[in-house]
């Protein structure tokens, strides 16, 4: 596997580095050792291999909650917010002053799902970012705590690190956390647990061994760090989970040595724009259709035709991502919409020629085309 891992590691020009909670801080507040360490890895390979990186940065709520004297996490979404307003700018100073040992500057960058859901948006957020990146300078991303809701999360910045793999087009994402990797049971709990160092694909069986074991100060567990490895792989980028409390981590993952799990990648890759469609926009409703346009879709590649819809459910606008389902609510695509929801319902089981006479017009045949939708 050694030779695996160099075949892998030698063509990445372009790596997302995601940090946890439970590796950033302490109980003392933010844990500078490792803030340093990273720094002096980052900046030698940006030095010696070229290499761009992007951070995704856990830790300002954590921060926060050592700043402000609490003793855990507090649960309503303005005290968080409030939290994360503290410790949000301590994080950065200490990174600010990591890498200004070594002649480099970093850069802030906040964003929520809904700033990635809208494609114009999306597409600004990648331009920022590769020119940051031209600049030589770090960019280092977070959710916007202080301003974001339920409705709008990322759910964790495992996500999140995924999202900003795909968008940046990285070669690798390595997501640091406070365990070795990925065990066949919990280490901290069973002193037989395995490491286990390859994943060829995330299946249901992987996806249920990373369930059973849980985070800490943060909000994603092993579940989401391998869901979030399963969905860059399907973009064809590999990842790494290992250990960010061990010295000199990034610099012994990129020298090949056996560090964390790795997770290959998918051979025939996504499309970015499709990978956009199926895991950064939140559908806004689903759209149930008949066992003919299941087969069509799912068998035949087709596009969504108002003749096999058989229910609307939710409200969505015109360019919205929906769930579509069969009539046993399995969920068989995700895609974006010609027709908002009033008008679906109004054109559901009707010819494609009877649409202009039930609303009044007709912009497409399809209410999904095939091109915008994700198997």
């Amino acid at each position: 596997m050694k030779n695996l891992r160099k075949d892998i590691l030698q063509p990445v020009k372009r790596a997302v580095i995601k940090i946890g909670s439970g590796v950033l801080t302490t109980k003392e507040g933010l844990n500078l050792n490792v803030i340093n360490d990273l720094s002096e890895d980052t900046c030698y390979l940006m030095e010696k291999r070229r290499l761009e990186i992007i951070l995704v940065s856990s830790g300002a709520i954590a921060s926060g909650i050592k700043k402000m004297g609490l003793s855990q996490r507090p649960q309503s979404i303005s005290q968080q917010q409030a939290i994360a307003a503290g410790g949000q700018n301590s994080l950065m100073l200490a990174y600010e002053e990591a890498f200004k040992r070594y002649g480099r500057k970093v850069a802030q960058v906040l964003v929520t799902r809904d700033d990635l859901t809208n494609r114009m948006r999306y597409l600004n957020t990648r331009n920022t970012l590769f020119t940051l990146l031209n600049w030589k300078v770090i960019p280092i991303i977070n959710e916007n705590d202080t301003v974001v809701v339920d409705e709008i999360k990322f759910g964790d910045n495992d996500n999140l690190s995924a999202m900003m793999a795909n968008l940046a087009g990285a070669n690798l994402v390595i997501n640091l956390t406070n365990i070795d990797g990925l065990f066949n049971n919990d280490p901290r709990l069973n002193k037989d647990a395995r490491l286990i160092s390859l994943v060829e694909r995330v299946t249901n069986r992987i996806e249920k061994i990373a369930s059973s074991i849980p985070g800490s100060l943060g909000r994603g567990g092993m579940e989401s760090k391998v869901k979030a490895a399963r969905d860059v792989a399907i973009c064809g980028i590999p990842t790494i989970i290992a250990n960010g409390l061990k010295r000199n981590i990034i610099g012994k993952i990129f020298g090949g040595k056996e560090e964390g799990t790795l997770f290959l990648p998918q051979l025939t890759p996504m499309p970015s724009r499709k990978h956009w469609i199926a895991f950064t926009k939140s559908p806004k409703g689903r759209i149930m259709v008949d066992r003919g346009a299941e087969d069509a879709l799912v068998k035949k590649g087709k596009s969504l035709l108002p003749s096999g819809i058989v229910a609307v459910y939710g409200k969505f606008n015109i360019g919205d991502s929906v769930m579509i389902i069969n009539r046993e609510e399995r969920s068989l695509a995700t895609g974006l919409v010609n027709y908002h929801s009033a008008d679906a319902e109004k054109i559901m089981g009707l010819q494609t020629k009877e649409i202009e006479k039930a609303l009044g017009y007709k912009h497409y045949d399809e209410v999904i085309h095939k091109d915008n939708l994700v198997l």
